[in-house]
């Protein structure tokens, strides 16, 4: 592989356990990522500059590596830790700006030779198969670059599209589609909003509050109260037309008399 066979050789002197040789191949997938290393622990120090080289102590401390890290064209810190676990070496590798991490853990013996470290060539094996491990868990994606209208996608462009009454979780108009509610029609304003009740007779066609079984709209077949009840009202009493409520019973032969349960 282009470049760690470099790099291992530099700090073959460091690399004392199959730990190191893990670190040293991640550190390596880090640089060809566009990250540089800019020092070693937790903490800022004045010698600290972006390269692509391990620090002189970065094999210090085999309970816990630290490395820091920035991208080559930004200042963004990136903290790496290496824990050892039993056999595998868990990292995290995390974004300070916003406390975002990337976890990565490997199984020691699958990736590294612990008793052939002497070289490159005999200390790693499967190597195409660690760096894709490496850069697809460990490293963040790329940030995707923004897209024009032009380049949206078929999903956005269909859910553009849709009409509210599309939606099935809205509920659906009291009235129909593009007709306005009858509370904002011009022949009905707002203020006349409740005006049936102001009018107990029902001269406006609808609503009254005084019940008058003879327009009850039940067939009245002919019954007219101006013509007279027998025996209760002559012919005339009621004028044509009136409002009339029965004050006793009438015949059950007349045609069109209200029965018991229309008063």
């Amino acid at each position: 592989m282009a470049g760690l066979e470099v790099l291992y050789t530099c700090f073959a002197d460091s690399i004392t356990c199959a730990n190191d040789a893990v670190v040293c191949f991640v550190h390596w997938e880090l640089i060809k990522g566009g990250y540089r290393c800019i020092g070693s622990g937790d903490e800022a120090r004045t010698s600290d500059k972006k390269s692509e080289l391990l620090p002189s102590d970065w094999s210090s401390n085999k309970e816990l590596y630290t490395l820091r890290y920035k991208p080559a064209d930004s200042d963004t810190l990136f903290m790496l830790k290496g824990i050892p676990i039993d056999a595998a070496l868990l990292f995290n590798f995390m974004n300070t700006s916003n406390q975002k991490v990337f976890d990565l853990v490997v199984n020691i013996s699958d990736y590294v030779v612990a008793e052939q470290l002497q070289t490159f060539d005999s200390a790693y094996k499967d190597v195409s198969s660690f760096s894709q491990k490496v850069r697809s868990q460990l490293l963040p994606p790329q940030d995707a670059a923004p897209r024009s209208s032009q380049q949206r996608s078929p999903t956005e462009t269909q859910r553009d599209r849709r009409t509210p009454d599309s939606d099935p979780l809205r509920i659906p108009h009291r009235h129909p589609p593009g007709t306005r509610p009858h509370w904002l029609r011009s022949a009905e304003p707002p203020v006349a909003v409740g005006g049936a009740d102001l009018d107990p007779f029902g001269s406006r066609g609808r609503g009254g509050m005084i019940l008058d079984p003879l327009r009850s709209g039940y067939p009245r077949s002919g019954f007219d109260p101006s013509s007279g009840i027998p025996d209760i009202l002559p012919p005339g009493a009621v004028p044509p037309g009136a409002r009339f409520d029965p004050f006793g019973p009438i015949p059950r032969h007349r045609p069109g008399a209200p029965e018991a349960n229309h008063l």
